[in-house]
């Protein structure tokens, strides 16, 4: 069934009656092509697999039901205002495809492009954002450094003479944005059913099937599926899914807290972001502030966070709007992150012939989810990394080839 206008206007002389479910539910087969584990980014390589690359005797494995891991627990926000040529390049592809998004699933995913700003709060910072601009520029995308007087137009009631904080100007991505999360898992969800991928949720994988080096297949909770290629895509569960394989991943698994305000009337022209600290806040088409920062301080894999973080994400919205003191939290939660130690992410073959991984997605993943999805559809039927993935390996570490564009990983202070 294609989604129009027509067919809304028909149903609704009909009754509705004409609606089908958005995907189908089968039993898994015993054997597959490819099988991929976590239906987030998973279910974008779905998507591509079957659409671009013509393979689709493909299954997508969730431990739980569509849309409850990371791809369900974000903030929403698209970007790609990156810095080094491995990340930039990739993230803008990923903005391409996004602005795309809708036509090729035949969705309303909500692609918003609202824009995003990034707020500076020294001399020296709004060079490094200069800096950062001009690399975006490089890359082909979109950046225009603001002084302070253009942004009190867009944004009069920021704190812009806060005495630790003052805001001296922004760096704006106006095609930046945000997405309905949820909406990305049905849609290409529905796509990729309808070209043949099966989608069995609340399966989760057990362990691996390798004989002599070669991966043949998984254990699931609802028996062994074969396959010729597997791949992770688990975000935060990661590494305790590859341990499965024999493997010790270079990444850590983090809390990421998430939050809501009540209801307000229209006020955020998109996404702001504060430069001194963690913050960073959109507007839901609801009228809800959603909001976040830093990722708790310690290893878990428990979807849920601690006071301090909600404190410290707090502090970072008063200092840069304070009129948000007066609103009222409507509900939190938390996503779980796998961090990687230079904070950027990995699509690569494991030394265990037919296992794959794409993870260690830190703070970009939903973000980066078609780019993701179409750089591992790639991966798996070529055989040959896509251009804008390149650099995400898995051995980079070994080879001293980082991709440092946090300097900061998880919490290396930590360690």
């Amino acid at each position: 069934m294609r989604y129009s206008a027509w067919k809304i206007f028909t149903e609704g002389l009909s009754g509705n009656r004409g609606w089908t479910k958005l995907w189908r539910e089968p039993e898994p087969k015993p054997d597959y092509d490819i099988v991929i584990i976590g239906a987030g980014h998973g279910m974008a390589a779905a998507h591509y697999l079957a659409k671009t690359f013509g393979i689709r005797n493909v299954a997508v494995l969730e431990k739980g039901w569509l849309g409850s891991g990371n791809i369900g627990r974000n903030t929403t926000i698209i970007r790609s205002n990156y810095l080094l040529p491995e990340n930039e390049p990739f993230y803008e592809f990923s903005l391409k495809l996004w602005e795309g998004l809708e036509q090729d699933v035949n969705f309303n995913a909500m692609v918003s492009q609202r824009g995003i700003l990034n707020l500076c709060h020294s001399d020296p910072q709004r060079d490094a954002f200069a800096r950062r601009g001009n690399a975006m520029k490089l890359a082909g995308a979109d950046a225009v450094l603001l002084d302070q007087d253009r942004l009190r137009k867009m944004c009069p009631y920021l704190d812009f003479d806060n005495a630790r904080f003052p805001i001296r100007g922004a760096l704006w991505q106006p095609r930046g944005g945000t997405v309905r999360h949820d909406a990305v898992a049905w849609g290409y969800a529905r796509s990729a059913s309808s070209l043949g991928v099966d989608i069995i949720q609340n399966c989760e994988v057990t362990g691996f099937r390798i004989e002599n080096g070669i991966c043949r297949g998984v254990e699931t909770t609802k028996g062994p599926i074969g396959a010729r290629k597997v791949v992770a895509c688990v975000a935060g569960s990661s590494g305790k899914l590859m341990s499965l394989a024999g493997m010790r991943l270079p990444i850590e698994s983090h809390v990421l807290q998430a939050f809501v305000s009540e209801g307000l009337k229209p006020v955020l022209p998109g996404v702001i972001t504060f430069g001194a600290g963690h913050f960073y806040v959109s507007q839901s088409d609801k009228g809800g502030l959603v909001f976040g920062g830093d990722i708790d301080g310690y290893n878990s894999y428990a979807q849920r966070g601690n006071l301090p973080v909600v404190e410290d994400v707090c502090e970072g919205g008063m200092a840069v709007m304070p009129f948000i003191g007066r609103a009222r939290l409507l509900r939190m939660w938390g996503g779980l992150m796998d961090m990687s130690m230079d904070g950027s992410p990995f699509i690569d073959k494991t030394h265990i012939e037919g296992l794959y991984f794409n993870g260690g997605w830190c703070y970009g993943g939903f973000k980066a989810t078609p780019a993701s999805g179409y750089c591992t559809a790639h991966l798996l039927a070529k055989e040959e990394p896509h251009p804008t993935a390149a650099g995400f390996r898995l051995d980079r570490f070994r080879r001293g080839q980082v991709i440092d564009e946090k300097g900061a990983g998880a919490q290396p202070n930590l360690h």
